[in-house]
């Protein structure tokens, strides 16, 4: 089971070409979904006018093109491949799970659906192995991570439109995996399988699925405006410098350590 394509028998029963033209409209539908996000909240404008306003700050230094390579590089490897923005390490571990789970659950469907329909072993497996670790990411966050859930004590199945993605991603693949379980065909699985996915990739626009592509371009402007010395205009975090130290008005902080305040991460949030 684990080491043969699903898809297989299910586009000998479908018309022919069935499920690569759903695959096609599918990518069609994030696209336009994140475009359309994209115009609606006006978030490529304000992006490069803000990297625009900052660039023209007084003091501003010019960061050389090897610079932004070497920059480029950090935010790909460390803010993308890494989660680095995560201090949380059990957020860091289920976001992990859920992305590359979920990479490797997209690539493996569309290598069984437009490549060998008669693979079998390893792409297989890895679909396999993709889908359980979208579930074991997801489902740790869902019921023990999330912030309304873990520290003010909600109901994890108190649903918010904010949940879209997070739910249809997690039901995409389960239905997606029972149905494959059950020796795929075209019964009411694979209906409910078209359903939640349609749901999860035809509701970008509803969703927070567009998040992915924004947060590279924001953590490499962070990076950026530190590098250049603009930070956004907030202080940065070397206290020992005493252009910093001044930006502080109360007294207590100019020359305080830079550990200090962290007491309140001592204890997790979970007064209810």
């Amino acid at each position: 089971m684990f080491g043969t394509n699903p898809f297989a028998p299910l586009m000998q029963s479908l018309p022919a070409g069935f499920m690569e033209w759903y695959l096609c409209l599918m990518a069609v539908a994030v696209i336009v979904g994140v475009l359309v996000d994209i115009m609606h909240k006006g978030s490529a404008k304000y992006f490069f006018a803000n990297m625009k306003a900052a660039r023209s700050k007084k003091g501003a230094r010019q960061v050389a093109g090897g610079e932004l390579v070497s920059i480029a590089v950090q935010t790909a490897v460390v803010d993308v491949l890494a989660s680095g923005e995560f201090c949380n390490p059990k957020r860091r571990i289920a976001h992990l799970l859920t992305m590359y789970g979920f990479v490797t659950y997209v690539v493996t469907t569309a290598i069984m659906v437009f490549g060998d329909r008669a693979a079998s072993g390893l792409v297989p497996t890895l679909w396999w192995v993709g889908g359980l670790a979208v579930l074991a990411g997801g489902l740790w966050f869902w019921f023990f991570i999330r912030a309304d859930v873990s520290a003010e004590g909600n109901s994890p199945f108190r649903v918010m439109r904010a949940d879209l993605f997070v739910l249809s991603l997690i039901a995409s693949v389960a239905f997606g995996l029972i149905w494959a379980w059950r020796g795929g065909g075209t019964g009411w699985m694979f209906l409910a399988y078209l359903l939640a996915t349609t749901v999860l990739f035809g509701g970008v626009y509803w969703s927070k699925f567009a998040h992915m592509f924004f947060k590279p371009a924001a953590a490499f402007e962070k990076r950026v405006s530190r590098a250049d010395g603009t930070a956004e205009n907030l202080p940065t975090q070397s206290r020992d410098d005493p252009e910093m130290q001044k930006r502080h008005s109360m007294e207590l902080l100019k020359d305080a350590p830079m550990d200090m305040g962290l007491g309140i991460k001592r204890e997790a949030p979970r007064h209810y």
